[in-house]
């Protein structure tokens, strides 16, 4: 098993190095060292140093082994009892949209009924397989992003943590704000009384910054986008409950909850930079019909 990558060199990295070329594509660099010590980088097909310069055009190809990768196969069993919608899709990863009510990957050994389990029984062989980025809480719906090969999965973790990846939510909340725009920089880390949640400012609690705006508001209800700058658990849950303003059907922060049919927060956009390609996309999930039906929300 090994992964080839053909890639042409764009104008932004003529006259550069190979070397150049594999920090300007984020490749970690352990990877760069295990393809320049095996010799598994070509240039117009001939085998080359990373000192070598390069031109606009030239095809460089890099040649990746599982010894390269901490997870080089993905092992989620296939489970054909659901189609996942994909929004986008090229060579290197999908954005799909994923259902409320199900988790984004499993927990256990012969776990499915997953999003991988049924990418793994939808993607063809020559697609590639599902490879877990980032994930969405089981009942959040909406955009999310599955690398197809293991070579792409660090470059995306680089993207997010250097925040080039940004991702957009919208989600129905209790209450009305005395502003329509602001941001909530609460610490976050776990609840000290129960271990399924998370709260602000307490011991062990790491920076988190979410923006917000209200686009609609009904009596007593309002409709926010929200936009995270960091990655913490519960992140939106746990800074709106603790703004007294708790997402509606929430089952950990919202004390109505069982009047609401589902926890009410859908990734409606994700922007991204595309691996190799630094062409940048966004990609958006179509809003669930319950989020534009504020009247039957006013009632959960």
């Amino acid at each position: 098993m090994h992964w080839t990558f053909n890639l042409i060199i764009p104008a932004n990295l003529a006259h550069q190095t190979v070397r150049d070329c594999l920090r300007a594509w984020l490749i970690p660099k352990r990877i760069q060292g295990q393809l320049r010590q095996n010799r598994r980088i070509w240039l117009n097909g001939t085998t080359a140093s990373v000192a070598s310069s390069v031109n606009l055009g030239d095809q460089l190809r890099l040649d990746f082994v599982p010894s390269d990768f901490r997870t080089p196969v993905s092992s989620y069993l296939p489970d054909t009892s659901r189609v996942v919608d994909i929004l986008f899709q090229n060579h290197d990863l999908l954005v799909v949209n994923k259902p409320a009510g199900i988790k984004s990957h499993p927990n256990q050994p012969g776990e499915v009924g997953t999003l991988l389990n049924f990418l793994a029984a939808m993607l063809p062989e020559k697609m590639g397989a599902p490879y877990m980025v980032h994930r969405l809480d089981q009942m959040t719906s909406g955009a999310m992003i599955v690398a197809l090969n293991p070579v792409v999965v660090p470059i995306l973790d680089r993207l997010i943590s250097e925040k080039q990846i940004h991702r957009t939510y919208l989600a129905w909340v209790r209450g009305h704000f005395d502003s329509p725009t602001g941001h909530f920089t609460a610490p976050i880390g776990r609840d000290q009384t129960d271990k399924r949640k998370r709260w602000v400012n307490t011991p062990d609690a790491q920076p988190a910054l979410t923006d917000y705006q209200v686009l609609q508001t009904t009596a007593h209800q309002s409709l926010v986008q929200l936009e995270l700058h960091t990655g913490r658990t519960h992140q939106l849950r746990v800074h709106l409950a603790a703004s007294q303003h708790p997402i509606i059907g929430d089952p950990l922060y919202d004390a109505q909850a069982a009047n609401a049919p589902r926890l009410l927060l859908h990734a409606i956009k994700i922007h991204l930079v595309l691996p190799f390609e630094g062409r940048q996309v966004s990609v958006v999930a179509p809003r669930p019909a319950v989020f534009d039906q504020p009247d039957e929300i006013e009632t959960f």
